[in-house]
């Protein structure tokens, strides 16, 4: 098997870092060599959180090249079309419908681009998932991360059933069911590739 590259994107707060966990674990136990990479913005401000999972059967280094991601899984649309040039052309883009205003479009520095979501499906293979919404209505709006995880799952590979086992031995162990639930719901979620 050639590397495969996961790029997850977000901002300080949304799980980022504990998905790239997940999936270091996953690739792991399906017996590859793992590399990770954590670039932390401004986290604790809302600003840009990036983690780089590579695996495969030998991986030299943490970091993704431009162009060479294979799954861009994001967690705000901004920040998917902030790092989508670092997707594959024929990559696919798993992108949470959900908008946070970063600091300069707050203090009015900037403004908050229209269309993301259409210029997203423009340039790429892209699956919009209402993840935040959808967790909303779990009652367990935290779990959002994991819904967008579980719509990804199907672009990631790896059987159902490993997926669930490493997130119950990842999350902590009183989110357990709740993290479960999530997955399950972002697994069954109607998904549609456009662009």
């Amino acid at each position: 098997m050639s590397v495969k590259n996961i790029m997850i994107v977000g901002v300080g707060g949304q799980g980022t870092l504990l998905t790239s966990r997940i999936l270091g674990n996953l690739a792991i136990h399906g017996g590859y060599d793992v590399k990770l990479s954590e670039v932390h913005g401004m986290a604790q401000r809302g600003g840009s959180v990036v983690t780089f999972v590579r695996y495969g059967e030998q991986v030299a280094e943490p970091i993704v090249e431009e162009g060479c991601a294979d799954v861009l899984i994001a967690f705000e649309r901004l920040e998917a079309l902030r790092y989508l040039h670092f997707l594959k052309k024929d990559g696919v883009a798993i992108v949470n419908d959900w908008r946070i205003d970063p600091i300069t479009v707050v203090t009015g520095a900037a403004e908050y681009p229209e269309n993301v979501l259409d210029t997203l499906r423009a340039e790429r293979k892209t699956v919009v998932v209402e993840a935040t919404e959808t967790a909303l209505e779990m009652g367990a709006p935290k779990t959002f991360n994991v819904v967008v995880l579980g719509a990804a799952a199907r672009y990631v590979g790896f059987e159902k059933e490993a997926w669930i086992r490493v997130l119950e031995t990842t999350v902590p162990p009183k989110t357990v069911e709740v993290n479960r639930r999530a997955f399950e719901v972002g697994y069954r979620l109607e998904t549609e590739v456009q662009g």
